[in-house]
């Protein structure tokens, strides 16, 4: 499975909020065997974010889109991705039980507050929503793209609750290393091409210490240990220390 990552926000691209989202995201595709082929942050312009999720949603398997969903002048996800299909945008009346209930609860506190329900709960045609259990606008999925929330605390329950939506068969392999980099680069290059797999070599910490971790990516795992036992013997292994 091969996945792509779509954030959104003006804020982003400024620096004005670090994008956490992406490499939490990415971390956690790792984990269930799917590739992450394309990380993207994009501004709050409808055409832009349209044109991109079309994309995209025909190259890869899988597509996660996170922020601009709200009730705010900026928030233009939901409106983007249902412009990527040629859809209208649709009150979900589940996504919209949700809203009133969770601003019933709130206004118990803020009784001044004015939300806009049918815009909270408006989503494309057809999509499936998903329930924010943490916030207030729901997400969706629509056919393999999956829109969720910026705000982290948001975006993370949400993305567990359809996580198991998410495999592959992609396998990792770690070596780590006190040697220099440009030593190893040919024998790197050597083993690309002799075992046909994924290959990168990173700076590191390792209990401490500064090294550099060689990652192996494959699908098979005959074919990772195999390169690991290959490179093991080329190289410096990181020794363990009391």
């Amino acid at each position: 499975m091969q996945a792509a990552l779509l954030t959104i926000g003006d804020e982003l691209l400024a620096g004005d909020t670090e994008n956490t989202n992406a490499t939490w995201i990415a971390s956690r595709l790792t984990t269930r065997g799917v590739a992450t082929k394309r990380i993207l942050v994009i501004p709050d312009e409808v055409e832009l974010i349209a044109r991109t999720v079309r994309e995209y949603a025909a190259a890869f398997d899988a597509v996660i889109v996170t922020g601009g969903l709200g009730g705010t002048h900026d928030d233009v996800t939901m409106e983007a991705v249902a412009a990527a299909f040629d859809l209208d945008l649709t009150i979900d009346e589940l996504a919209r039980t949700d809203v009133e209930e969770t601003l019933d609860a709130v206004r118990e506190r803020l009784p001044d507050l004015d939300i806009d329900v049918a815009a909270h709960a408006s989503i494309p045609a057809g999509g499936r929503a998903l329930i924010n259990d943490e916030g207030l606008a729901p997400g969706c999925v629509v056919e393999n793209v999956y829109v969720l929330p910026g705000i982290p605390r948001e975006m993370k329950p949400m993305f567990e609750s359809v996580a198991e939506e998410f495999a592959g068969t992609a396998r990792s392999r770690e070596i780590y290393t006190t040697m220099p980099e440009g030593k190893y680069t040919s024998d790197l290059a050597e083993a690309r091409e002799r075992f046909d797999l994924s290959i990168g070599s990173y700076p590191s910490r390792r209990n401490g210490r500064r090294c550099n971790r060689i990652k192996l990516v494959d699908e098979d795992e005959d074919t990772l240990e195999e390169a690991a036992t290959w490179i093991e013997a080329r190289i410096e292994p990181f020794e363990e220390t009391d």
